[in-house]
């Protein structure tokens, strides 16, 4: 699952990562990469759809798998395979436009975060709005809840409060967010995580961890 041989995919990955490299390897990514994470998002699918809010499990790539071949047209970094696995969990309709779960396995190291980066105007709109309303109250207990289970807020995106609101407003200090996304930081494997039950019971931990984030988009931000 995600065991020895995914792991040592995934370092070796890290030590050649060219395209001759991955197709003389491309059978073992599939045995040890595709496959079983296809079989551990399909597992999961069934309890992260009982979370608050229910989250979304597609046993597919470009669904909760992220392709493995990187975007290297605006990037300085040419080579082509990410060296880690992406899963995605989502509370809407789009994987990559809808709060949810996000979690980064290594060779030798995991993360997770959840949120969402990129509100559009009129989800940024109703987040300010809220903000206003109960000086930012709900956002500060969603974000202080996920906290104890080691996450940090990501910074501001911006460097000061936007024109039109009052700096000195309670909770004004939210209004510099462009989003509402939060992360861990790289963790160690809690054991072998050999078998399916094992890694099932990892990613469904971080998503119930983490559902306060999202319902709290969810209730107050998405549409």
């Amino acid at each position: 699952m995600i065991g020895e041989e995914f792991r040592r995919f995934l370092a070796e990955l890290k030590e050649d990562n060219n395209r001759e490299w991955f197709e003389a390897n491309k059978l073992r990514y599939q045995d040890h990469v595709v496959g079983p994470m296809l079989d551990l998002i399909g597992t999961v699918d069934g309890p992260v759809s009982q979370l608050s809010p229910p989250l979304r499990a597609e046993p597919r790539i470009n669904g909760s798998l992220r392709r493995i071949y990187r975007d290297t047209r605006f990037s300085k970094d040419k080579t082509p395979y990410h060296t880690h696995v992406h899963l995605i969990f989502w509370a809407g309709g789009h994987p990559n436009k809808s709060p949810g779960v996000h979690l980064i396995l290594n060779a030798q190291s995991y993360a997770f975060g959840a949120g969402h980066w990129g509100l559009d105007n009129d989800q940024l709109e109703r987040m300010r709005a809220q903000v206003m309303l109960d000086g930012g109250e709900a956002i500060s207990r969603a974000v202080g809840a996920a906290a104890k289970f080691g996450v940090e807020l990501d910074p501001p995106a911006l460097a000061r409060v936007p024109r039109g609101f009052d700096k000195d407003a309670k909770g004004a200090q939210w209004l510099r967010h462009k989003g509402l996304v939060v992360k861990s930081g790289n963790l160690s494997y809690p054991g072998a995580l050999e078998n399916l039950d094992e890694a099932a019971q990892l990613v469904v931990g971080i998503c119930k961890k983490m559902s306060v984030i999202n319902q709290y988009l969810v209730d107050h931000v998405w549409s």
